[in-house]
């Protein structure tokens, strides 16, 4: 008798570890499949990148060899020479910092103090208004391009860094503003509360407890506002006509020019134009993980 209730006991644990051992498999095989899928994606990221590394430091001859070779059989630094060389590459990348810098700071700046009105204070058509904002997101850039350059036509602020950089301090960037509203609507508005009671501004409050508080989110979009600016080609193509004006990325474009394209130079020079970008996501990596997983806490 004893024996046989052992059994049924032995028999009622199995069946209670059947449905764990399943659920073990399908977690396993979900995990497996979700890895896979990412390594494919890095792969799919990362290998022009290698190819572009390879290419600068192959010879003329060696790049559109058949089978192509991935490692180098010699390296030609060369290709680094040339790329400094054959344009001004030292005036491009300052070009390039200088809007890249001032853009930031306006877009950052002139957003954050929009999204501050919209998430923090009650007025008038403030629902409408937000509306608004967001529908200028469906307008495309390509829509603008004429406006935008009549407008700064009639300014005479053509060949000028204005449009491309100090443009952004008259106007936060709509996407900018809408990320920051959702993360100053997670802090807690008895923060306020508190320092208005102390006697602080609306000022104080904006500069010394929010913009403290919100590091990851505006470190977020400083790196999206940088890497916006590192990249353009169209705004400096329409509004830059003085070549020692020319960003990098005109720079770039300048080897498509020449008679013979020399690929070597092209793609060391654009190696070293990947470099900046490069260095400011991984210095602002952490932050901006954290910026974009806080500011979902609250629509």
């Amino acid at each position: 008798m004893v024996g046989k209730i052992q059994d049924e006991k032995l028999a009622h644990k199995m069946l209670h570890k059947m449905p764990n051992k399943r659920l073990n498999i399908k977690r396993i095989l979900r995990l497996t499949v979700t890895h896979l899928v990412t390594l494919l994606g890095c792969a799919w990221t990362i290998i022009p990148l290698l190819w572009m590394l390879s290419t600068s430091l192959k010879i003329r001859d060696d790049i559109f060899s058949i089978p192509p070779q991935w490692i180098p059989k010699t390296l030609e630094i060369q290709n680094y020479v040339q790329a400094v060389t054959l344009i001004p590459f030292a005036r491009y990348f300052l070009n390039t910092s200088y809007i890249a810098i001032v853009r930031l700071g306006g877009e950052v700046f002139v957003s954050a103090i929009v999204a501050y009105g919209f998430s923090r204070f009650e007025f008038k058509s403030k629902r409408f208004l937000f509306m608004m904002l967001l529908s200028t997101l469906m307008i495309p850039g390509e829509a603008t391009i004429l406006p935008s350059y009549i407008m700064f036509s009639k300014l005479g602020l053509i060949n000028t860094y204005f449009p491309l950089a100090w443009a952004s301090y008259f106007g936060g960037a709509a996407t900018f503003i809408f990320f920051l509203r959702m993360y100053f609507t997670s802090i807690p508005k008895a923060l306020d509360e508190s320092a208005f009671m102390d006697g602080a501004t609306s000022w104080q409050i904006f500069w010394k407890i929010i913009m403290p508080i919100s590091k990851p989110a505006l470190v977020t979009i400083g790196i999206w506002s940088f890497m916006g600016a590192w990249n353009d080609l169209l705004g400096p193509l329409l509004f830059l006509n003085s070549y020692e004006k020319y960003t990098l990325q005109l720079g770039l474009a300048m080897f498509n020019s020449l008679k013979e394209i020399n690929w070597g130079a092209l793609m060391a020079a654009s190696v070293l134009a990947l470099v900046p970008p490069l260095i400011v996501f991984f210095l602002g990596q952490k932050r901006l993980v954290e910026g974009i997983k806080m500011s979902g806490i609250k629509g």
